[in-house]
């Protein structure tokens, strides 16, 4: 008998809510009055329901979609302008719709209300309230998702052809005209005007009076057909030039220049070479040169944030591995080409998830085609970290937790000036070096596959068969709870509950099979997710990335990490943890301390002694059954409600088959022999001959695997560190990994001292000594003999002349005394 396994993640949060915030979906409140979702949503009435979960259980009121209303599309960039649907209700033709924050919505000739998203400062769901009476009451409620342009399907914006062009545009050789285009259906209307709109913050840095805000500068083109593009030449924009980060809009004519909160295309935000004052275009280099060394000296004075980020991972195959505290950055991707702009010589690169605590710093990470990080030290092209966090950090709205906006400012227009439109990348560097790895230290794994079966953070590997709601991993350290329910089906799945106690409002995210065994299922607070128009969510202290729906990632706050991968209709979840959790889990997946003897403890504390024994391992599975109070799961049909919701949450009833037969007349005995092999091939063998299926056989084959070569990807790696090539000199090798060499050489006229060839130890230190360019003995006296000689031919030549004035002046007031006479 197969088993399925879902889980369900949760997470807490120590910020007060703000005014955008999501009403609490999950935690339905009993209202006395009369079966109407009217300022319910989420809640539930005496007669009906108005919480997610009413739909699949029948049990909604009437009104439900009328007032808890989904919108199309669900999402749209933080810039604003999206023109969304408000689905399943319709409007009276002369209602005066009005959609919370600040802006003014529509109702069209099928009835349909209409809302305008805002231009904001956020982004992840944010809560959508709607008027249709003109803002006196706001009674239907919902969610919209802000997105980061940068991550904002291409689709949805407006795009800059040849976008290298727009940003180096003045510089030598750069020049001619600029062209834009648009997807026409993003502005509905026959004519448009193009306009400029630039950001800034202001204030003095990490004060209370710093702020970032958008603002419309002039209008390229007016009252322009809706063609789909549009090509200019650009000119020098005068005053406006001290706006040098911005974002060109496309809107109908039919409103105001710069108003607000309309319907309309935005590009990416990009640097505005191409409208800067005409200095730039004939010097840009020199021009660049003086704000890179005025930015050089408000970098002097502003406070350190390098000691606070994560260190860089070592290795590639670490970056990648690690998806609890690293993502892939899109402007370097190598799964898209390795086209990395501003990382010259990388092939792909890793940011930090979350930033840091006090600064709200990012990190990130660049490795060449061999996998090893790529250092600003050796390269233009190395990692380097950024003041401020390119997603941004919560609560966001103030610098330098603006999204994508605040990372312009401090750390790509800098660039810009320092590298990109002038040559002097060394005052860049000196205020952005890269992390090397010393201080990196790799995330347990543990994982739970098939039928199911689990290994732990130590490597302990166990089969539990129940049937039931379970605890995988709870933490002191963070609260964090996992849990995990079994399902008597003929595959396997998992829902992850992560629960934080820190933070007061709780978001949660759970991942089930749907579509057949066939798909993921993502749900937000018992609300199912669709990623149909973006694969990244910035949730409240959660991120999750669907790609396909056949993978789910999900990162927490903590650092903690969670994957979901579905094979052959059979899910996979993994758990990673960093360092901080050690000697502070238990549950199913053990005990994180690096001792695998006391990873099989009991809820109650009792320790089991023999892992070979499938019943006492049995027993010590089902004490971790989840009590009632603490189940984090959804129960959104009858059959989850009467089989595990009203019911013990481990059903003792039901008892396991604990060995596999072994029969040679098996009919799936020659197949299991050929399928399973090697190291965890007894899990592959149940899974064939006890769940009678050998397509989930293989696929908890290929999960083994998969861990087995994550924990190798994982494994600590020796390294000792940059090493400087010698003055007058230089060196070959930029690998620090152990068993690295590098090797020194001095420049024509230097004799090399120390070391010329140093390798990296097993103890993190470099053999040998320090390699130094010296000028040889011999030539030393020779120059100091030519030094002296010619100082001495001087204070002769010297001397003479002295002499000679001296006696000039003699014979001239000689003569001067006898012509008196």
């Amino acid at each position: 008998m197969g088993y399925q396994l879902e889980v369900v993640l949760q997470q807490w949060r120590l910020i007060k809510p703000s005014k955008l915030v999501l009403h609490c979906l999950f935690c339905p409140v009993q209202n006395p009055g009369p079966g109407t979702c009217e300022e319910y949503c989420g809640g539930v009435t005496v007669l009906c329901s108005c919480h997610p979960t009413c739909e699949s259980l029948k049990t909604c009121c009437a009104d439900y979609k009328d007032y808890c209303v989904s919108t199309l599309p669900y999402s749209g960039t933080i810039l604003g302008g999206t023109d969304f649907v408000v689905l399943d209700t319709t409007f009276s033709a002369i209602s005066e719709v009005v959609c919370r924050v600040d802006t003014v919505g529509y109702v069209d000739s099928t009835r349909r209300g209409h809302c305008i998203s805002p231009t904001l400062y956020e982004t992840g769901w944010v809560s959508l309230h709607i008027s249709s009476d003109n803002g006196t009451t706001f009674t239907r409620t919902g969610s919209w998702l802000s997105v980061h342009t940068g991550k904002l399907d291409s689709k949805f914006k407006a795009i800059l052809v040849n976008a290298t062009k727009w940003q180096y545009y003045g510089t030598p050789n750069v020049g001619g005209s600029l062209e834009m285009t648009w997807d026409t259906s993003l502005v509905r209307a026959d004519r448009v005007n193009i306009e400029l709109w630039g950001y800034s913050e202001t204030g003095e840095p990490y004060s209370q009076n710093w702020q970032g805000r958008w603002e419309y500068l002039y209008s390229l083109a007016k009252n322009q057909s809706n063609s789909g593009s549009f090509k200019f030449v650009p000119r020098p924009a005068g005053n406006f030039s001290r706006w040098e980060l911005g974002s060109v809009r496309v809107s109908s004519s039919i409103y105001p220049d710069g108003m607000w909160n309309v319907q309309a295309a935005w590009t990416e935000d990009h640097a505005l070479a191409w409208h800067l004052e005409e200095q730039f275009r004939l010097d840009s280099a020199g021009w660049a040169l003086e704000k890179c060394l005025a930015w050089d000296q408000l970098e002097e004075m502003l406070p350190n944030f390098l000691d606070e980020i994560i260190d860089c991972p070592c290795t590639l195959a670490q970056a990648r591995a690690d998806t609890g505290r690293f993502h892939t950055d899109y402007g370097c991707d190598i799964e898209k080409g390795s086209v990395c702009t501003y990382h010259p010589g990388s092939a792909h690169c890793v940011r930090a998830i979350h930033a840091s605590p006090l600064s709200k710093s990012g990190q990130q990470c660049c490795y060449d085609k061999t996998g090893v990080q790529v250092l600003t030290e050796d390269s233009v092209g190395g990692s380097t970290p950024d003041r401020a966090h390119d997603w941004g950090a919560p609560p966001f709205k103030k610098p330098p937790r603006i999204p994508g906006l605040s990372h312009w400012i401090y750390d790509v227009l800098s660039f810009y000036y320092c590298c990109l439109w002038s040559d002097n990348c060394n005052y860049y560097f000196k205020h952005r070096p890269s992390s090397d790895c010393r201080r990196y230290q790799s995330p347990s794994s543990a994982v739970v596959f098939g039928d199911p079966h689990f290994i732990t953070f130590d490597g302990v590997s166990y089969s539990f068969n129940g049937k039931g709601e379970y605890t995988l991993v709870t933490s002191e350290y963070t609260q964090l709870v996992i849990q995990g329910r079994t399902e008597p089906k003929e595959n396997t799945y998992f829902t992850l509950d992560i629960h934080f106690m820190k933070e007061p409002l709780s978001d949660t995210i759970e991942v089930r099979l749907a579509n057949g065994h066939k798909s993921l299922e993502v749900l937000h607070n018992q609300r199912t997710l669709s990623f149909s128009e973006q694969s990244w969510m910035d949730i409240r202290g959660v991120f999750v990335f669907c790609p396909t729906s056949t993978n789910v990632t999900v990162m927490f706050g903590s650092e903690a990490g969670v994957e979901v991968r579905l094979r052959e209709g059979t899910m996979t979840t993994t758990v990673l943890l960093p360092e901080e959790f050690k000697n502070s889990t238990r549950g199913l997946l053990g005990t994180m301390n690096g001792d695998a003897k006391d990873d099989l403890l009991s809820s109650s504390g009792q320790l089991i002694q023999d892992y070979s024994n499938p019943e006492e391992v049995f027993k010590f599975g089902a004490s971790w059954a989840v009590l009632n109070e603490s189940a984090l799961f959804t129960y959104d049909s009858e059959y989850l409600l009467t089989e595990y919701k009203y019911v013990p949450r481990h059903d003792s009833t039901f008892v396991p088959q604990f060995t596999v037969p072994e029969n040679p007349d098996d009919p799936l005995a020659n197949l299991t022999a050929e399928i399973c092999s090697g190291d965890g091939s007894q899990f592959c063998r149940y899974d064939i001959l006890v769940g009678r299926s050998p397509q989930m056989g293989n696929a908890t084959k290929v999960s083994f695997q998969s861990h087995v070569s994550l924990v190798n990807d994982l494994k600590p790696v020796i390294t000792c560190g940059w090493i400087s090539p010698p003055t007058n000199g230089t060196k070959e090798g930029t690998t620090y990994l152990l068993g690295a060499v590098v090797k020194f050489s001095c420049d024509y006229g230097y004799t090399l001292k120390g070391s010329a060839e140093r390798t990296c130890q097993e103890n993190g230190q470099w053999s040998g000594e320090e390699a130094t360019c010296v000028i040889p003995l011999n030539i030393a006296g020779i120059v100091a003999g030519s030094v002296i000689g010619a100082l001495t031919l001087i204070v002769i030549i010297i001397t003479l002349v002295l002499h000679s004035r001296k006696g000039k002046r003699y014979s001239t007031r000689f003569k001067l005394i006898h012509s008196k006479d």
